[in-house]
């Protein structure tokens, strides 16, 4: 779900923007709203441009004191932030409210963005462009078979401990659909579910894919982390040797590069549509 704000139609376009949401950020360098940035979160690294942008703390840290001595117009924030956009409407500073959500929030929040920074046909392109990316990828993999999928995107190194996989609610699990996967988790209507053994081999993936944002696994990091599956070796993944790492920091971000994401899982589901 998403909050947001639009503009009013006698209130002006954002032009000093502070935004402490990663996917966010990107959302509005994607549209060419990229000057009217003047503070990125401690952990935005995309585009390059934001390397050289102040640092103004994130969801739990928020600098409030930097915040507002950057004197910006627009402050966009996580929907759980309330005392930080209590304090922002106390001096009278616009928040946009995000909480990520599925694909169609992605849409829905690249298209507010588009109104309150003056940059709306920007952001229809920039929608339009992410639509036909993953109707290209519908288009690969139409009428093949559907393999039971394992989409993982947190475990503890070494280990199948604190294992986190998509569950059937989000843009995760809405990407992997699109990329002709059938996602083993996706009757559990939540976004992150953390399975036990059991539940792993009673689901029985045919497929598991692994996304790596910032610890990239490759080479012998890629033989160890796989060898580590083999404490459930029963699995069709297992037994067929289908465990798949994907390394890149756009894999788990809810933004402009989801297309690319989508491509990925479905050239791990379906190799064969991609030779």
């Amino acid at each position: 779900m998403t909050g947001g704000l639009q503009a009013s139609a006698n209130q002006r376009p954002a032009t000093r923007i502070v935004s402490l949401v990663p996917a966010l950020t990107e959302m509005l360098f994607a549209i060419g709203a990229g000057p009217q940035v003047v503070a990125v979160s401690a952990y935005d690294d995309f585009p390059p441009e934001t390397k050289t942008l102040p640092r103004v703390g994130a969801l739990l840290d928020p600098d409030v004191e930097r915040i507002l001595a950057l004197r910006p117009d627009l402050v966009l924030t996580y929907g759980s932030q309330d005392t930080l956009e209590s304090q922002l409407g106390g001096a009278g500073i616009r928040a946009f409210s995000y909480r990520h959500g599925g694909l169609e929030t992605l849409f829905t929040t690249l298209r507010d963005l588009g109104e309150v920074t003056g940059r709306t046909m920007q952001a229809t392109r920039t929608t339009d462009d992410i639509r036909r990316q993953l109707d290209a990828v519908r288009a690969r993999v139409r009428g093949r078979p559907r393999p039971r999928v394992l989409l993982v995107f947190g475990r503890e190194p070494q280990s199948l401990r604190q294992l986190y996989v998509s569950g059937g609610a989000g843009f995760l699990h809405e990407m992997l659909e699109i990329a002709g996967g059938t996602n083993v988790f996706a009757d559990i209507r939540r976004e992150s579910v953390q399975p036990s053994s059991e539940a792993l081999l009673t689901r029985a993936p045919d497929v598991v894919i692994e996304i790596h944002g910032t610890r990239m696994i490759t080479g012998t990091d890629a033989a160890r982390e796989r060898a580590v599956w083999s404490a459930l070796a029963s699995l069709p993944a297992v037994r067929n040797g289908r465990i798949y790492f994907l390394n890149g920091d756009y894999l788990g971000v809810p933004g402009p590069r989801v297309g690319l994401t989508t491509d990925a899982f479905a050239r791990a589901v379906h190799p064969e549509a991609f030779r």
